[in-house]
């Protein structure tokens, strides 16, 4: 099943953000939770990260809530508030690579 986890940062969680980055990176390469897509979303200017956006494959909600709890960036206190849903895939325009 897929999920969309939204999550916004709080103010002061750039530098958090960058210091913990690698691990981040590590974390979503080796997790059992699929990334299907994911990275940062910005402000409107697109000059500062200010949350995170993924498309994510896994069993259940729970294995979710579980997945985001481990991310390093929600260990280091990056995001003020995240957000969990469930997704329906009905078109998928990303050319194939």
């Amino acid at each position: 099943m897929d999920f969309i986890i939204h999550c916004l940062d709080h103010a002061d969680a750039l530098q958090r953000r960058l210091d913990s980055y690698d691990a981040h990176r590590a974390y979503l390469a080796a997790a059992a939770v699929r990334c299907v897509m994911c990275g940062p979303l910005m402000s409107d200017d697109g000059a500062r990260m200010i949350g995170s956006l993924f498309l994510v494959r896994a069993q259940d909600k729970q294995q979710v809530i579980d997945f985001n709890r481990g991310d390093p960036f929600h260990q280091a206190g990056v995001w003020r508030e995240v957000h969990i849903h469930p997704f329906l895939l009905r078109v998928d325009n990303r050319d194939p690579a």
